[in-house]
């Protein structure tokens, strides 16, 4: 943001100029304004991938300072002045032991709630039997990172596949976690801190969480359902952003889809009125094409005009070795219904305008 003039200097500045008749008003305006730095509202361009290097599930949050955040599986961090250059530092917190053997950190969530950063993340491995949700904070996104551990595995609060966590922050403080992993999406309520069930226990809030997208966590695993969930809030509505198809391996059809409602625990609908609480619904908002492949797994940011930006991840479609999903940053752009999604629905390849920042 602008820097802002103190009131004092230029009310004595003024005065001065007042008093000498060689010295006009306008003339000292105008060496305040030469000699204060400001920043000004500046364009970005940039080219995707933004982080050429594998960096899945991606969480974005922007620090006091305006540097951004972002956050992925493995607990790995980047930073960035302007969302288009990335510096990699060191990880948040080493692999967590409290789950199933093998498990590694996945998926982290970052929020800012009651002047602390808390990291909200996955503790699971392929085909993770009881995988699980744990907690670690910070005063500062580069840490360090204290992990507080377990928060609930999957049996406790009976979701299957228990990953991929979200906190949303609503207007009225009160604080929701969203998350599950192709076996439904779920949601309870927090405390106004971020760090516990707004129920009182894991056993209260099994009792009552609330079933938001994809089927029942009883059916059988189903990539024609959701998982990383994310949610915004914009003109009255709430907007949950879900990635859907296979993410990994085969055929590589992950994407990106929304629905939304005027109610943050829903009932959540697309653009054909359809509930989300099932399988193939959804606004499209990203899918692949000859650049970029299984896209997916997003957070949302807005730049300093207000304009919503995507962080997604995707597979490099040009290259064979699928070892890598790179960082991509798009535009999104809203119908003439309030429905989002990139240009032509796809991944940007080209050399682009992109945010404008205050730089």
């Amino acid at each position: 943001m602008k820097k802002i003039h103190s009131v004092l200097l230029l009310s004595g500045l003024l005065l001065l100029s007042g008093c000498n008749p060689n010295v006009s008003s306008e003339s000292v305006e105008s060496s305040i304004t030469t000699s204060i730095e400001e920043k000004t509202l500046t364009q970005v361009f940039y080219q995707n991938a933004v982080f050429n290097a594998d960096f899945p599930d991606p969480s974005i949050i922007r620090h006091t300072d305006g540097t951004f955040y972002t956050f992925a599986t493995g607990a790995r961090i980047i930073k960035s002045k302007d969302l288009a250059a990335w510096t990699e530092i060191d990880r948040a917190i080493p692999n967590p032991t409290w789950g199933t053997s093998g498990a590694g950190l996945w998926a982290p969530d970052v929020q800012y709630i009651n002047g602390k950063y808390i990291m909200y993340y996955s503790l699971s491995r392929w085909d993770d039997p009881n995988p699980g949700i744990g907690i670690a904070t910070a005063s500062h996104p580069e840490g360090p990172w204290t992990d507080h551990g377990k928060f609930f595995n999957s049996v406790e609060i009976g979701v299957n596949n228990s990953i991929d966590p979200m906190v949303f922050q609503d207007d009225d403080g009160r604080i929701y976690m969203f998350w599950g992993s192709f076996r439904g999406i779920y949601a309870i309520e927090l405390t106004s801190d971020g760090l516990g069930f707004k129920d009182g226990s894991v056993e209260n809030a099994a009792l009552n969480k609330v079933h938001v997208a994809g089927y029942t966590t009883d059916r059988n695993l189903d990539v024609s359902t959701y998982e990383g969930v994310y949610i915004i809030k914009k003109d009255g509505f709430y907007y949950m952003f879900l990635s859907t198809g296979q993410c990994c391996s085969g055929d590589y059809t992950y994407n990106v889809k929304v629905g939304r409602s005027t109610s943050i625990l829903g009932e959540y609908t697309d653009h054909l009125n359809r509930s989300m609480k099932q399988g193939a619904v959804g606004y499209g908002v990203v899918n692949q094409n000859a650049h970029f492949i299984a896209v997916g797994h997003n957070s949302i940011i807005q730049d300093d005009a207000g304009t919503y930006f995507i962080l997604y991840h995707g597979f490099d479609a040009t290259i064979s070795s699928r070892n890598a999903r790179k960082l991509l940053l798009d535009k999104l752009n809203w119908d003439k219904d309030n429905w989002p999604s990139t240009l032509g629905t796809v991944p940007s390849n080209n050399y682009r305008p992109g945010p404008e920042l205050y730089l």
